[in-house]
């Protein structure tokens, strides 16, 4: 009788096994169906276009770009025994230490202020937002206005001052302040959007207990708003980086990269050897480092400023 009970417990254990791994299969396979089309879309326009871009990096290349003959890394050697890289990585650099964190300040205390619940609030979260809607092209035309050197509006409010007038976009220590200005503003709207979601999904008891407790508008802020927005602060810090390091746009219609290569970012400097010194080689190789610049600055963000993240 004893074998026979232990045979069936045998047997109904493996029966629950076997529908453990066929439900485990079905939501894998569930999961996968759902997944299909941003795979797809991920497989055919990142994907393979990454893989390309990698082959191409290790050919010579015929006059449209064609590869014509195997060079292996000589593309790569070629572009770091030039000073090029240096300047445009010590550009790209600088440019991201401008965006990200006055990004990040400026969209966390509009989220705040528009996160207050008052009469005609909701105008001032539209406007605080409308950024979203501006494109880069357009964004960078408007600003060559303000930043005109004669009749641009920002030396105007100088001359009221009664101090100098700046050239904004001609000169090497104010051209590339200038296009960072540029690009916090457009990106303004979409991270104060982000975080003021972020906001109100704080439940209001945790501010009335704190309240309670004698805690301050810092204290509460501090302990509490910071740490349950968290996951949104290093979600934006992420996205804000890697797009700081992609900006092209704003360099392409302002500054074409100048004055006195001020302006060089990594991109431009892509741009500049595909399309007009068409050195499609080249060009790959130098978006291949970009991709793995990209890539380590990620590894590194999540390696350090998650361990700070409250997921709870």
């Amino acid at each position: 009788m004893a074998t026979l009970e232990s045979q069936r417990s045998v047997r109904s254990g493996s029966q629950f096994i076997t529908r453990q791994q066929m439900r485990a299969l079905n939501n894998f396979f569930s999961a996968m169906l759902f997944l299909l089309p941003s795979l797809i879309i991920f497989v055919f326009f990142v994907f393979i276009p990454l893989l390309k871009t990698l082959n191409l990096s290790l050919y010579l290349t015929d006059a449209i770009g064609r590869p014509a003959a195997f060079n292996g890394i000589e593309n790569y050697q070629r572009i770091f025994e030039e000073k090029d890289l240096y300047n445009s990585l010590k550009v790209s650099l600088a440019f991201t230490l401008y965006v990200v964190p006055t990004t990040m300040i400026v969209a966390l205390f509009l989220a705040v202020l528009s996160n207050v619940e008052t009469k005609g609030i909701s105008v001032f979260r539209v406007i605080f937002a409308s950024t979203i809607a501006v494109s880069g092209a357009t964004a960078s035309l408007i600003f060559l206005f303000l930043f005109h050197p004669a009749i641009g509006i920002f030396n105007y409010i100088l001359d009221l001052a009664r101090l100098p007038r700046v050239q904004w976009l001609l000169t090497e220590a104010t051209a590339l302040i200038s296009v960072s200005m540029v690009t916090v503003w457009l990106t303004l709207g979409f991270n104060t959007v982000i975080f003021l979601a972020s906001l109100q999904g704080i439940p209001e008891e945790l501010y009335e207990s704190a309240k309670i407790d004698g805690a301050g508008f810092w204290s509460s802020f501090r302990h509490i708003t910071i740490p349950m927005i968290s996951p949104t602060i290093f979600f934006l810090i992420v996205v804000s980086t890697l797009g700081a390091l992609q900006a092209f746009t704003q360099i392409s219609v302002m500054t074409h990269g100048g004055p006195v290569e001020s302006t060089n970012v990594i991109v431009y400097l892509i741009y500049r050897a595909f399309y007009f010194n068409g050195q499609y080689g080249i060009a790959a190789a130098l978006s291949i480092i970009l991709f793995l610049i990209m890539f380590v600055l990620t590894l590194i963000q999540f390696g350090v400023i998650e361990r700070r993240v409250h997921y709870n």
